[in-house]
């Protein structure tokens, strides 16, 4: 019993391929295989074929696709299978169409395994690297690092980009990042964390590549990155009080649940006190200026409204705030 879990299509089929793969091996596919999809899929059918022992075959493979598709009710016939599966029986159930029902999730894990298809933007690099040993390739670290840094947040196209080098240049190929350039098409999306990282560290390059990396290859509106900004700016702003001292007391601030990471909170108030209070107030002006802008009050194209903000931002970022001295008592 395996599920497959994930939101990516590309990287969900791609795992099914692979354990598929896995079950089939050494049987003839056209006795082992039985493939459904689709809403007018019979599950209590489907429920009867995984209990059946398999004909002129050591085995039976199961693949039941887009199971968020269905309600619990509709796949009350597999929860029933899932509580007595028998050992000739590899059922494989394959996200997609919306939530796998809860109660299928949990009878399925408890007799199976998950192949699960998430990508960590944060760990991304080592996703990357291991898609890379599995596929033959041997790329040195510049060229993994490369790729890593390429697609951002579109992990998915590492896949294509593989069988491309591989028709290119042959299995087992040794490649470098010179080798790499002209297969790598354009650059994929980053994290908004990400993002707002290299404005807070004051680097206009970085933090304008970026800002383009969002509008195009993560097409997203301006307004939405323009938002992605100012919830950085006002979690700056939210901070920014002498009575704030620590981390717990910046995640109070932020309204972050209780029991979840403060992580962003110790993030917002080492930024916020490398801004300082007036280039955060600045900063917010300057936000609030460029969302009147992209809603009509200027003629400049949204592209340019946003570089000029970012790079204004970067620039009160990298400034030393003045410091703050004591206000005189009186004459001497």
């Amino acid at each position: 019993m395996v599920l497959v879990e994930g939101g990516d299509p590309v990287l969900v089929g791609a795992a099914l391929a692979r354990v598929v793969g896995e079950l089939v091996a050494g049987e003839d596919r056209s006795l082992v295989l039985e493939d459904y999809s689709g809403p007018e899929v019979d599950l209590a059918a489907v429920a009867d074929a995984c209990a059946t022992p398999p004909f002129l075959a050591g085995r039976r493979v199961v693949v039941v696709r887009d199971v968020g598709s269905w309600t619990t009710d509709d796949v009350a016939p597999l929860i029933a299978y899932l509580e007595d599966p028998l050992d000739t029986t590899a059922l494989v159930l394959v996200a997609g169409g919306g939530q796998t029902p809860p109660k299928l999730a949990v009878a399925a894990k408890a007799k199976g395994r998950v192949e699960s298809t998430a990508v960590d933007s944060r760990k991304s690099g080592e996703w990357i690297a291991a898609r890379v040993r599995e596929s033959g390739l041997h790329l040195d670290g510049p060229a993994v690092a490369a790729l890593a840094d390429h697609l951002g947040e579109d992990a998915s196209r590492l896949l294509a980009i593989l069988e491309v080098l591989e028709a290119a240049f042959g299995a087992g190929a040794r490649l470098s990042r010179d080798d790499l350039e002209p297969y790598m098409g354009q650059a994929g999306s980053v994290t908004p964390w990400a993002f707002t990282d290299s404005i807070d560290d004051g680097n206009v390059a970085v933090a304008l590549s970026q800002l383009h990396r969002l509008l195009d290859g993560g097409a997203r509106h301006p307004l939405v990155v323009l938002a992605i900004i100012a919830r950085h700016v006002q979690s700056l702003m939210r901070v920014d009080s002498p009575s704030i001292r620590g981390e717990a007391q910046a995640a109070e601030a932020m309204g972050i649940a209780k029991g979840r990471s403060t992580y962003p909170a110790k993030k917002a108030l080492r930024s916020a006190q490398q801004w300082g209070s007036d280039h955060i107030a600045d900063a917010i002006s300057l936000v609030a200026a460029a969302e009147v802008a992209l809603k009509g009050d200027s003629a400049w194209p949204a592209e340019a409204v946003l570089e000029v903000l970012v790079a204004r931002l970067c620039r009160l970022a990298r400034s030393r705030p003045a410091s703050r001295r004591p206000a005189p008592t009186g004459r001497r």
